[in-house]
């Protein structure tokens, strides 16, 4: 056994030894375990970071910061999902949506308590969040969709500020002008033209010399002669020539 050690590398030497102490020693293996005491994933990172909003102010200067940024961002802003467990002593938690609940319609067209299901007679209310956040007091105003069950819930201690839809009131159509005609019927004249010119331009279109007339009728009775192929051929050679 001595020879075969002798033979392996500081590596192989080390792997061989640990096996041996972990398949011999009853209880050793309870001492290689790494401790996770101060191990944190992604979640809690996300948790120690998270802000409920992000000013334009606010600067992510740590990966962990953008981490919860980058969280952040991909949370849907419109309504909000709330807790209301802990109704009677006035406080609700409230988070922003995720893509899955933004599918099923959950938070907008069913109720936003995240127990309820209801989807019929919801109302939308306005309430100003108050939270702690890094030690500092912040409000922010945002939209719940609740059924009338959880509506009553919410207004516990406090009437909030119910959102209703305004109907559209119908648009009155507008009947379009016609174009302005004289008493006569005939049409406005462009603005800026005298009507002298208006008389003298058709009346020179209108009028054709009579000189002209007749030289047009003479060229289409008059005859091209045709040169034959010799004589162009001399042309040709005469112009080369020159």
């Amino acid at each position: 056994m001595s020879a075969r050690l002798r033979n392996l590398n500081p590596y192989e030497l080390h792997k061989y030894l640990v096996n041996v102490y972990c398949l011999n020693t009853k209880g050793s293996t309870g001492t290689l375990k790494r401790d996770a005491s101060r191990d944190r994933t992604d979640l809690d990172i996300i948790r120690e970071n998270y802000k409920f909003l992000w000013n334009e102010d606010d600067v992510a200067d740590t990966w962990e910061k953008q981490l919860a940024k980058k969280y952040c961002d991909k949370l849907f802003k419109e309504y909000c999902i709330c807790d209301l467990s802990r109704y009677k002593e006035n406080k609700v938690a409230l988070r922003w949506r995720v893509e899955k609940e933004v599918v099923l319609g959950k938070g907008q067209f069913q109720c936003g308590n995240k127990v309820c299901n209801n989807d019929g007679d919801l109302k939308s209310w306005e309430v100003n969040f108050a939270y702690m956040e890094d030690n500092e007091k912040k409000n922010a105003l945002v939209k719940l969709r609740l059924c009338p069950e959880c509506s009553k819930l919410l207004n516990y201690r406090s009437k909030k500020r119910e959102v209703k839809r305004l109907k559209k009131s119908q648009k009155k159509t507008k009947k379009a002008k016609k174009p302005d005609k004289d008493e006569n019927g005939d049409e406005d004249q462009c603005p800026g033209t005298p009507e002298g010119a208006l008389e003298a331009s058709t009346s020179a279109e209108a009028t054709v010399p009579e000189d002209d007339e007749a030289a047009l009728w003479k060229k289409g009775s008059e005859e091209i002669e045709e040169k034959s192929r010799e004589d162009e051929f001399e042309e040709y050679l005469e112009d080369l020539l020159l």
